[in-house]
């Protein structure tokens, strides 16, 4: 017995300014085919159909060349190279690229000329499309086509992975409607839809996932959680990464869960300069002086990327870690301090003043780049002049009362009847200049 023909093959070569805004002008049908379901021409889209293409599964084999930055060797400027034009090939079908550009009527008469909705020949399914896109009524059209919710593309992602942006969360809603697993783990990362909203700060998916049964502290292949993936993302303006985390509390995320590195989520959130979300671990109870494979304690994390996340105030980190108990950095390792953190002077006076007595060595002033002293200068002017002197009987008395409440002073200090100034020094709030 003879068998059944598969799909037909069109090949076609796209210009890489392909898009609704540059569609193709040559005459072929399939160039025309194309074209209309890039535009959504949904009359065109009809004729051909009609015309050239009863059987809607035909694959489109594209071949395009696009410029592509290759790297040749390390310059000293940086990354040297050039642009190439490399040669790409994909295929893909009508109804992925409806689903891809969002054309729910395209879609819709695709699906009516019995359209397969799990037919991926390039890898990815038009309800990856849809999802990607935050085409919700493309991806409402499929589900009732008996698209399967969690037919995994060639990456090994469900489409509840490719719910990335604020726009698809009626998409997620409507794949766990159909019956989508909310657990299903990525084939490489093993990442769940859980990780995937932490990592992209999306609160809504996430309340969404946690209310259909998601685990709170399913592990990916770095043995991250959700709430260790949040941690480490770096923090903007209204990005709902604290409400994010307090939900996550509230389901019972371990507030100490380590990764394949040991690192907890607050490693994390120091190494991204989070205050707000340190505040609110160290409130629930995160170790403060937990230690990693590497022996790097939180705030070890927070000084290591200081430097980098200035903009992000970090010794703010600083602060809040040594008011909850945090070991200090051993006094002779403070000039690597200095080395790496000295753009950022208040770290430096955070750090400094929360010993009684450190002994500043001379060379301590060869760590500081010229620039950075000129930019500082009233500050580190101050500094070395501690050299070879005692601290203020007024910082005494400040150590001694810090040594007294320990890991409380942040709760303690504050209870004090005395001035918010006072309470300010004591809780080592930087002032620009050192006494």
């Amino acid at each position: 017995m003879d068998e059944l023909p598969g799909p037909v093959t069109e090949k076609l070569q796209i210009s890489p300014k392909l898009d609704p805004e540059h569609p193709l002008t040559a005459r072929a049908p399939a160039t025309k085919y194309y074209t209309a379901l890039v535009m959504g021409d949904l009359k065109s889209l009809e004729v051909l159909t009609d015309r050239y293409y009863q059987d809607v599964n035909l694959i489109f084999e594209i071949s395009r060349d696009e410029l592509e930055w290759q790297v040749k060797s390390q310059a000293s400027y940086g990354l040297s190279g050039l642009w190439s034009l490399e040669y790409k090939q994909e295929l893909t079908t009508p109804l992925c690229l409806a689903a891809h550009w969002g054309h729910t009527a395209c879609l819709r008469h695709l699906l009516r000329r019995n359209a397969d909705p799990n037919l991926a020949p390039g890898g990815r399914g038009p309800l990856h499309e849809a999802c990607q896109g935050g085409h919700d009524d493309c991806v409402e059209l499929l589900l009732e086509h008996k698209a399967d919710p969690n037919l995994r593309n060639d990456e090994g992602l469900g489409p509840l992975h490719l719910c990335t942006s604020q726009d698809s969360l009626r998409c997620a809603k409507l794949l766990l409607r159909h019956r989508a697993m909310v657990d299903l783990p990525s084939e490489d990362g093993e990442e769940t839809a859980l990780h995937v909203a932490a990592r992209n700060c999306l609160y809504d998916h996430a309340r969404l996932y946690l209310r259909h049964g998601a685990k709170v502290d399913a592990r990916n292949a770095q043995e991250e959680t959700a709430l260790s993936i949040l941690c480490g993302q770096s923090p903007s303006p209204g990005d709902g990464s604290l409400q994010f985390c307090r939900l996550l509390a509230s389901h019972g995320a371990d507030m100490d869960a380590r990764d394949g590195t040991r690192r907890s989520p607050l490693h994390k959130a120091c190494g991204a300069a989070n205050a707000r979300l340190v505040a609110f671990l160290l409130q629930r109870g995160a170790d403060v002086n937990a230690i990693d494979y590497n022996g790097v304690s939180p705030l070890g994390c927070a000084l290591q990327s200081a430097a980098l996340k200035k903009e992000l105030r970090p010794h703010l980190t600083v602060q809040l870690l040594l008011n909850h108990g945090s070991q200090k950095i051993w006094p002779p390792a403070f000039i690597k301090v200095l080395k790496s953190c000295s753009a950022v002077p208040e770290i430096i006076e955070v750090l400094f003043n929360s010993y009684s007595q450190i002994r500043i060595s001379e060379k301590w002033a060869e760590a500081v780049p010229k620039e950075v002293f000129q930019q500082h200068q009233e500050f580190y002017q101050s500094f070395f002049q501690l050299v070879g002197t005692a601290r203020s009987l007024q910082h005494l008395c400040r150590s001694t009362l810090r040594d007294k409440f320990g890991s409380r002073c942040h709760c303690l200090i504050p209870l004090l009847p005395v001035p918010k100034p006072l309470h300010d020094y004591l809780l080592l709030n930087p002032e620009g200049i050192m006494l």
